[in-house]
Order: structure tokens, then sequence, then C-alpha cells
């Protein structure tokens, strides 16, 4: 037992609560159990009960043993004052309270069922691909639902305030904002600190200024990723070390110390071409967040994203090394990458920033019509009967498994609840 499964216990009353008496023998009835207090006080606020004949409105604090109470000195603590149940899974004594009265208390070890606590300990102790595993699907289709959109709305208050830390970086400048976490993404996750370093080196005013010139734009990204040192043989990169030479002296950019990765990446990710993409999502939009904010439909989004990268890196991974023309176009699957993890969770949070309910709920629609996203843990899930039919239900499930299920967070989670209410 833990305290944090007691509080569980009573919360939703999972317990035998036929002819309750205190320890001292009182006829007690709990009109309500009062309302679980995450901050600093009693458990419980706001709780009433009957006691005799008495009706008593007040709080009500959980301890493992009534011992706990001066323990944890609640009897000199105002906090506690007005304490008007003491409920304990084990009784080692009576508890003296402020007044010096005996504080009234309920046992409830007796009263909780053996299989509620053994598949407690089973779940917490659960070396499956998630504690539920064995129950799985455990909740209706409806259930599942319900629950997945808390998820996703769960996990996108959590990146908002990352997005939120950011904007304070850039002087409430949310083009700036966008524009590094879209530099982020396309990094990937090998690249993602490096591409979003790059970003902030440059201010977007800056980009704006050259917008029109593509290669001007790749000089400046590629030169600040020190990709464009040394000597090449052709003549487009000689071109872009012109162009970057010219404006790092301008503008005084310093190039970073730390160069992209390319090992054991594919030739279509490498920093060079993912750059070079970048470059031209710059070159074909003005005010993209803007842009992004005002569009009605996930296809305008995707119109906006649908880019090729310049004329040499159809031929080119490298510089100086040509290959049989392929061109260099954002896929499908890397636009909805996007759209889910960077535009979404920014267009949210500025919801949030701006208090704009539309807008929050038009990033949710969106995520309900894009595809599933498949990985490991997607797919995991799958094989266990829990359904994954769009970006939300996908992103609900990495949460889920992420920061519920790693975490065994059962009793805060509905396929948890359900799993332990069926054994009430």
């Amino acid at each position: 037992m833990t305290e944090r499964l007691l509080q569980f216990i009573w919360q939703f009353q999972y317990y035998n609560t036929a002819n309750l008496t205190t320890t001292l023998g009182e006829p007690l009835q709990i009109i309500t159990q009062g309302k679980l207090n995450t901050n600093q006080g009693p458990d419980f606020l706001h709780a009433k009960i009957i006691i005799g004949n008495t009706t008593w409105v007040g709080n009500i604090e959980l301890h493992l043993a009534s011992s706990d109470w001066l323990a944890h000195q609640h009897s000199s603590d105002t906090n506690y004052s007005n304490i008007i149940l003491h409920v304990v899974w084990q009784n080692d004594g009576d508890v003296i309270d402020g007044s010096g009265s005996i504080l009234p208390a309920l046992l409830l070890s007796s009263r909780v069922p053996k299989i509620l606590i053994d598949r407690y300990e089973a779940l917490m102790h659960s070396q499956d691909f998630v504690p539920s595993q064995q129950h799985l699907p455990a909740l209706s289709k409806i259930g599942w639902l319900s629950w997945k959109e808390r998820l996703v709305a769960e996990r996108l208050q959590r990146k908002s305030q990352t997005v939120i830390a950011y904007l304070k970086d850039a002087g409430n400048h949310w083009e700036q904002v966008f524009w590094w976490m879209l530099a982020r993404n396309f990094g990937i996750k090998v690249n993602a600190d490096i591409f979003e370093s790059i970003a902030r080196s440059i201010p977007i005013n800056i980009l704006a200024r050259h917008k029109n010139q593509i290669h001007q734009l790749e000089g400046l990204l590629l030169g600040q990723a020190g990709l464009l040192q040394g000597s090449f043989a052709e003549d487009y990169p000689k071109l872009l070390q012109r162009e970057y030479a010219f404006y790092q002296k301008k503008y005084a950019l310093k190039p970073l110390s730390v160069k992209p990765f390319f090992l054991r990446m594919r030739p279509a990710n490498f920093p060079t071409i993912r750059l070079a993409q970048l470059a031209m999502v710059i070159h074909k939009s003005s005010h993209l967040f803007t842009q992004i904010k005002e569009a009605d439909s996930i296809s305008a989004i995707k119109t906006l994203l649908s880019i090729s990268a310049n004329d040499y890196w159809h031929y080119h991974y490298l510089f100086d090394q040509p290959v049989a023309y392929k061109p260099k176009q954002l896929g499908r699957q890397t636009i909805n990458n996007i759209i889910i993890n960077t535009i979404v969770p920014v267009l949210f949070a500025y919801g949030l920033y701006a208090n704009d309910e539309t807008l929050k709920q038009k990033t949710l629609r969106w995520l309900s019509e894009l595809p599933p996203e498949k990985n490991t843990i997607t797919k995991q899930w799958q094989r266990f009967g829990v359904d994954n039919e769009n970006a939300l239900e996908s992103q609900a499930l990495l949460e889920l498994k992420n920061n519920y299920c790693n975490q065994f967070r059962c009793l805060e989670c509905a396929v948890g609840n359900r799993i332990l209410k069926a054994t009430h």
C-alpha cells in the first residue's frame, strides 16, 4: 500500500462502504468524500460526513498509519485545523487534534478488496511493454477516444511550455520562434540541436532581406553550418562561398564551431540537402507563420511545404560529387512530420498565448486529418488491440507510453483506473 493508492481508493470510493464506523465505534456516513487537494494542506477538501447524528463539513487527511499524524506534525499546523476525519490504512493509536479531542478515524485496510491491491502491485512491477498489457484494450472505443483526446491536449500543453520559453528568447517574435523550431525539425533527430543553432545565429530579418535569392539563402545557411570551408572544383559551391564570405562580414556572422553530422545517415537526409530544402522554404514563402495561422485547411499547409531544393541538388548530395538525377523534394512523410511536430505545437502554443480556442481546436482537427505515425511504440499498441487511426491517436499513444506507462502513473491513467475499478 502507498499513500497515493490510498488517496485513489478514497477518491473513487473503491472500498466497502456498508455499515461504516469510526475506530471508536460511532456510526459514520460519507456524504461527499471531498476534492483531492494537489497543493499544500489536507488530502481532500470540502468533504461532508455524518458521525452519529452530527453533520460535519471540512477536510479529510489520509495516512498509512494513524501515527503519521504526529510524525508529520499536523497538530501544530493550522492547515490541518479543520480536519473532520482521519482515514488510515493501519490504526496504531488514537490521534489528539489541536483542540485536545480524539480525531475521528476510519480504518480502511479491512474494507478494500485484496484483488485491487494485488492488481495494483502487478501493475507497479510489470516488465511488459506497458503495465496494462495483460488487460488491453481495457477501454471501450468511446473510452479510448476520450482518453486520447485528453492525452493529446496534455502533450500540446507540455510542448507549449517549450515554445513559450523560446518566445522569451525571441523577444516575443513568433515568426522568429517558428523559424528556430522549423529549422530544428529539418535537422531531424541527429542534427536537431545544430540546425536550431544555425537558425539562432541568423536573425530572421536578415533571411527576409535575401529571400528572393536562393543562392544567398543557401550560402548563409550552409556557411553558418561550416559546410563551405575548403576549396571546391564546381562553380556552384564557389558561388555560395563568395556569397557567404561577403554576408558573413557584412552581418558579423559567427559560424558554428561544430559541423552537422553525416555519419550513418541516408543521403536524402544529409544536412546539405536538408539545409538546401530549408532555404527553399524561406525562398518560397513570406511571413510563413502568419500564413499558417490563417490557413483554413491542412491541404493549404501541405501546399506551403511542397517544395524542392535548388536544381544543383537534383544532381548532388554533396559538393563536387555528382550523382544521377533525383529531385530533392520534401516527401509526404516529411511534410506530415513537420506539421505534427512543429506546426501543430507552435500553433497550439500561440492559441494558448492569445487565448484563441478556435486556433487550438484547429490544430486538433489537423492532427485527426493526418495519417497515423507508424513506429515501434504505435505498432506495439496496435498489437495489443489499441487503435491508431490518425496522427491525433498516434500522438496520444506516444504520450501515454512515455509519460504515463514508463513512469507507472497507472492511478492517473484512464486505462489503469479501469483495470483497478474492475476489481471493486
